[in-house]
């Protein structure tokens, strides 16, 4: 069987560290959509770490780690962060595996990225500008290199055949940035590229649950960013709810178990787009300070807010949710009232739905309010320990979601979980 661990706002919800802590339950993580534009932050020992490509339990010795045909690869990022883990004695061609069916970002894909997100002025999406996006179209426009394409000889007329589509494009936009030193570190990480373990993918991690090994699959951003059911347009390329662990890894659905949902005790964005509650105050300057709440991959400050009740069920309900960890609880600690959004006054309309677009709405946050525990949550070890105000709050979350919060995460630290 197959478990899943995935965000349910907008990312950055800490799925890293969660992934970490799951990690010694499974023989197998799997990485199953998105690219270098995740920021998964890890502690090893007292060093962070962020790994945008690879999956997080590379840390664990003795765990299998498969980055699947889902995911768009860049190679000089990939490259980089193999030399980071290998420098804390980790062997990444033991654990490490990709499947071939793996596409791959290009230096072109990176200058389109940028391109396309500086002729749109004001109306720019927030693009991490890895090149994501035009990886994707390429994927869906049946053009795309992949990883195993690296293994064929006729790869470098693959490749040029594409880097002239791509140029086409580019002059279009009047781009004119010389990409020379991007494309030399490129071929310099293809060849690092051929010397890891490529494999079939699907057969590769169906034949090792055949023979009972469990699987944890893992998603980058959040259920919110989603190319379906997120705030379009301001998405990212992939599906990132657990629909996308099927054709991200080739499993079949009946072979998830358990879908943990990943969602801070608050909610915070990155880049454009829609944020229903969203604090333009004190409150919400208060939320990034104490919450350190920086992109991983961007280091853009975050926009920060209260918890959004009517979103968070909504990614509960698409993604099968039967478990719910929540993060960064002890960054509340100090506030004397919380609230939590319960609905939604569309247009002078009271709504508990997530609309179809909306950015062409008014919405304006109802809110119920909680008194907050004011205490230091970051020593709890147990739920018993946890103050009523603060089981109060999640109670009223629980019932309110309708999937139950198992875990709390109360600090960065890797031991820092109450379960409950």
């Amino acid at each position: 069987m197959i478990d899943v661990i995935l965000g349910l706002q907008w990312g950055d919800e800490g799925k890293g560290k969660i992934v970490d802590y799951f990690a010694p339950n499974y023989d197998i993580i799997a990485r199953f959509q998105g690219g270098p534009n995740a920021g998964h932050t890890l502690y090893v020992g007292d060093k962070k770490v962020v790994l945008h490509q690879i999956p997080s339990g590379i840390f664990h010795q003795n765990t299998i780690n498969l980055i699947g045909n889902g995911v768009v690869l860049d190679p000089v990022t990939l490259k980089k962060e193999c030399d980071t883990v290998a420098s804390f004695g980790i062997d990444v061609k033991k654990n490490l595996f990709i499947s071939e069916r793996t596409n791959l970002i290009l230096p072109t894909h990176r200058a389109l990225d940028k391109a396309s997100e500086l002729s749109k002025g004001d109306g720019k999406i927030g693009s991490t500008l890895k090149g994501i996006g035009p990886a994707y179209m390429d994927k869906t426009g049946r053009n795309a290199i992949r990883v195993g394409d690296l293994l064929d000889k006729n790869f470098t007329s693959q490749y040029i055949k594409i880097r002239l589509k791509h140029q086409k494009l580019l002059d279009n936009f009047h781009f004119n940035e010389d990409i020379s030193q991007w494309e030399e570190e490129f071929f310099e990480a293809l060849e690092f590229l051929r010397t890891l373990n490529i494999v079939n993918g699907e057969y590769f991690i169906n034949n090792h649950m055949a023979n009972g090994k469990k699987v944890l699959a893992e998603g980058a951003q959040g259920s919110m960013l989603d190319i379906d059911f997120g705030t379009f347009p301001f998405v990212t390329s992939s599906n990132t709810i657990s629909a996308g662990v099927c054709n991200g890894l080739g499993v079949a659905p009946q072979k998830i178990k358990e879908v943990l949902g990943v969602t801070k005790a608050y909610c915070t964005r990155v880049g454009g787009g829609p944020f229903p509650t969203e604090l333009h105050d004190a409150t919400g300057e208060e939320l990034r300070k104490i919450g350190s709440e920086f992109g991983a991959t961007t280091g853009r400050p975050r926009r920060c807010g209260w918890i959004d009740l009517v979103a968070l069920k909504f990614a509960c309900m698409i993604n099968g949710v039967t478990q719910v960890v929540m993060t960064k609880a002890d960054v509340l600690d100090t506030f004397e009232e919380l609230k939590v959004c319960t609905s939604y006054n569309i247009n002078g309309t009271e709504k508990a739905e997530v609309p179809f677009q909306m950015t062409r709405v008014n919405i304006e946050p109802i809110y119920k309010s909680f008194k907050g525990w004011n205490s230091d949550s970051t020593k709890i070890k147990e739920a018993s320990a946890m103050t009523a105000d603060m089981h109060t709050y999640i109670k009223f979350i629980n019932e309110y979601i309708g999937a139950p919060t198992r875990y709390v995460s109360n600090g960065p630290g890797r031991e820092q979980i109450i379960r409950l």
